[in-house]
Parts: C-alpha cells; structure tokens; sequence
C-alpha cells in the first residue's frame, strides 16, 4: 500500500494533523553525489513532522550541473556568462567589479550581461524574450518595468503616469497576447499556462517613497493616496481583463494576469507594504470571484514573517478576500542596518522558516481547494531544495486541478537556470515563469548594480568558477 507524506498543517487548530507520503528526494541530473544517493536503499525520505527531515537529507545533495542548459545555449550567450562567471570568481573581483559598474557604458552592457539578465527594451524585444523562454519550457513571464529612484538620488525627475501608463501598455502588448498565442484549439492546455504577472514596485510608482510608507495614511498622506491609486489603477487593468477572459475560458482553474507587489526593505515593508498589500487584496481578491488578481510579497529571512502571515490569514478570513503570496527569502541582508534583530542568523534558518510556510500554505490549498484563504501562491526561489520539495509535493497531489494551476515556481531571467532546466526536462514542472526586468538600457543598467549589491551570495554561488568550468565542459563535449 503507498504510504502518504507526513506533512503539518500550520494553519489549523490542529498543529499535529498529519497526511503521509513516501518520497525518494534524489536530482535526475548527475552528479556524483546523487549518483551515490541514487544507489542507496536507505534514500527512501520521509518528511515525519515540522522540522523536515527529508529537506534536512536532501540539503546534502548537489544542485543539478549546468552543462546540459549551457550546451542549448548559443555563442553570444556562452560568451556573456564567461564574462559572468570571471567576474564572479572571487569576493575581491565581485567588489571591484561593482565598484566599476557604474562606468560601464551602456552600449557594452548591451553586447554583454543585459541580454542575460533583462527581457530588452521594447514591447517586441519584451515579446521575443516571452517566445525563447516558451522554447525552453517556461509558459510566462513576471513583467518588472525597471524605472524608479528608490534613493531620490536622480538628477530627472521620474515621471510617475509614464510608468503607470506603460505597465498598463505592457499587460496588453506582452502578456496578453504572450498567453493566449499558447492556447491550443481544443484548449486542453488551458490549466498548464502559467499566469502572467505585473510586478508593482512602489518606489516608482510614488514621488516620495519614505514619506509614502513611513507614514501610510490612505486618507491624509498625498503621497500615500497617489501610490495607493496608481497601484490600483494597474491591478484595476487586471482585474477586468481577468474577469473579460474567465467568461470565455470558465474552466480555468488560475488567474489569467496577475500583479504583484515588490518587496522594501524592512521600515518600509512593515509600516507601508503590508498596508498596501491589503486594501489591494481586499478590493480585487474577493472571495465571490473564483480568480484573484494581486499578490504580495513576504520575505521569510525576517523572524515574523510567519507570524505576520498567518495573522494577514486571519484578516483575509474575516474580511472576505483571498491572499495572493509570493514567497522569497530576502534580498536586503547586506543593506538592513538592524539585520540581526529582525533577520535570522544563519542561512539554516532562513530555509527552514522558508520551506515550512511554503509547504503548510500548500498544504492549505490542497486540503481547502477553492475554499483556501490563499488564492494563488508563487515559490520564487533559485533554492534548488525548496523547488524539489515543492514540484515533489504538486506531483503526489496530480489530481488536484486547482493547486497545480495555483503553485507557480520562479526564478530571475538568467539566474537558476539549471533548476530550472532541471524541473522542466526531469520533474515535468509546467507552471513556471521567470522574473524578466525590462525598459530603457540606463535603467536596467541600475538594476543590474542592485543585484551585484543586493544578492552578491547568490551570484557568487550561481556564478563563478562552477559556471565557467561548466562552461568550458559545455563547449568540449
């Protein structure tokens, strides 16, 4: 008899309500030590209660190698992850590196990294990247206009309603015709399209973030009013095109389009984001449509991050809406200047605290199907761990329609790339997308910096000599 997967259902009265299910937790790309997991009878994981035993087991596995991704790549893409991978090799060439990146021209970038790492600068370069990523697997995109001063620090002023006006352009450009041009006749691949997704960041779309936030007042704050009306102005574009496209599809099972709201940093996250978040759930994730049309974002480095969401549950619950979750561990650990006090203290933590809620909001969702508080839920992580639990875990629950549609993974264009080469090609993941930043070269060069700055550890792991020799052994065999 098959035995079931011990899982805990956090968000229950019953904190030891279990289901069960045996699991081998093994990569299907080699390595030599999956190969030697692989051979092993004692390999059979189970996961036996909340602190995951069978992620701690599968924490000593080698994520999957580059090589076979590499090998599809062309040329001019194997030349710019050279460069990456140089640049990446060590902290003292990182640093230097970014010390010089500002002096970067512009047109170098786009010979080099920037068609890595950003979709391009028009609707039909945005287009084209949407049509390679669908050759690899990847149904949709996450839309990230990159113009903002996040800082103040920018000599011109940024015009607030020319970002407002090409997110909206870029839903009906992009995204739009990017799903529906997958559709097949018969539609019977209506539920394996991911959604397509709009990512709202509130230091563009606000002239005074700080005061936006640090003082968040929907009724008194101008600056508070204007971020508040502009993100509704784009979730609002979403919303009715979810409701014009659900009468002509009703079978499908996740929503259409979706946008959803980036992270700050901590001050800003905990005064203003969260607010922001809800009065956007509350107004476009009633519970009396069956598809949401905006999810937040929680990031599980922070210590409450727990606690937090399953009050924002409680809160959905009485107020009649659903909650849309985007999962990431954090990118802000190197810029929080009280990072010990509200950040956990090893990366350990942070990834039990992160497969954890992961695992009981999907757990929520499968046992509570259309009646889940959580409405939609996005694993965006280049954890190569937490992907394999998650895609594990969809696989044992293949006859849930609904969760399988409403579980999405993703990662950064040009980032996680063997993971997600991986879960397409050997555990079957449909439902996956890439966060692709996209808009003027100066811009995305910023963006760019932010994410040297930001997430120098996960470059430097992703990257570096591991990536340049994969490289090498890409183009030899």
């Amino acid at each position: 008899m098959k035995q079931r997967l011990l899982v805990p259902v956090l968000f229950s009265k019953n904190y030891r309500s279990y289901t069960c299910l045996k699991r081998l937790y093994v990569s299907k790309t080699n390595t030599k030590k999956n190969e030697n997991a692989s051979m092993t009878s004692s390999s059979d994981l189970y996961l036996y209660n909340r602190n995951f035993d069978a992620v701690r087991s599968i924490a000593g596995l080698n994520p999957p190698n580059s090589i076979e991704y590499l090998k599809s790549l062309s040329k001019g893409q194997l030349w710019s992850l050279t460069l990456i991978s140089v640049a990446t090799l060590n902290r003292s060439l990182l640093n230097f590196c970014i010390k010089m990146f500002p002096y970067v021209p512009v047109s170098i970038l786009r010979l080099t990294i920037s068609k890595v790492y950003c979709g391009g600068e028009t609707f039909s370069e945005v287009v084209d990247c949407g049509k390679f990523l669908q050759k690899r697997g990847i149904s949709n995109m996450m839309l990230s206009l990159t113009i903002e001063n996040a800082e103040g620090s920018k000599k011109k002023p940024v015009n607030i309603d020319t970002i407002v006006d090409e997110t909206i352009n870029s839903i009906h450009n992009v995204l739009r015709p990017n799903f529906l041009s997958q559709l097949k006749p018969d539609l019977t691949n209506l539920n394996d399209i991911a959604p397509g997704y709009i990512a709202l960041k509130p230091s563009a779309l606000v002239e005074n973030l700080n005061d936006a936030m640090l003082n968040f007042d929907p009724s008194n704050n101008e600056n508070t009013k204007q971020l508040i009306a502009n993100c509704c102005r784009i979730t609002n574009e979403i919303y009715q095109l979810n409701k014009e496209l659900y009468k002509k599809f009703p079978h499908r099972k996740a929503p259409f389009f979706l946008t959803t709201i980036d992270a700050e940093k901590f001050d800003l996250q905990f005064n203003g984001v969260y607010k922001l978040q809800r009065i956007l759930f509350q107004k476009y994730n009633p519970t009396s449509f069956p598809l949401i049309s905006c999810i937040g974002t929680w990031q599980l480095y922070l210590k409450d991050s727990e606690t937090h969401l399953k009050n924002e549950m409680k809160l959905a619950q009485l107020g009649g809406y659903k909650l849309g979750v985007k999962l990431v561990r954090g990118a802000y650990i190197h810029s929080e200047p009280n990072r010990s006090e509200i950040i956990f203290s090893d990366k350990k933590e942070t990834d039990d605290n992160y497969n954890n809620v992961m695992i009981d909001i999907i757990n929520d969702m499968c046992l509570n199907t259309v009646n889940s508080v959580f409405g939609h839920l996005v694993i965006a992580s280049h954890n190569y761990q937490s992907q394999l639990v998650a895609s594990i875990f969809l696989k044992d629950y293949y006859l849930n329609n609904h969760l399988n549609a409403n579980v999405i993974f993703a990662q950064l264009l040009g980032m996680g790339d063997n993971v997600t080469h991986e879960l397409i090609n050997y555990h079957n993941v449909k439902n996956i997308i890439k966060y692709v930043p996209w808009g003027p070269a100066i811009e995305t060069k910023d963006y760019l910096l932010r994410r040297l700055q930001e997430n120098g550890d996960a470059v430097r792991s992703d990257n570096g000599w591991p990536l340049l020799k994969s490289i090498l052994m890409a183009v030899v065999k």
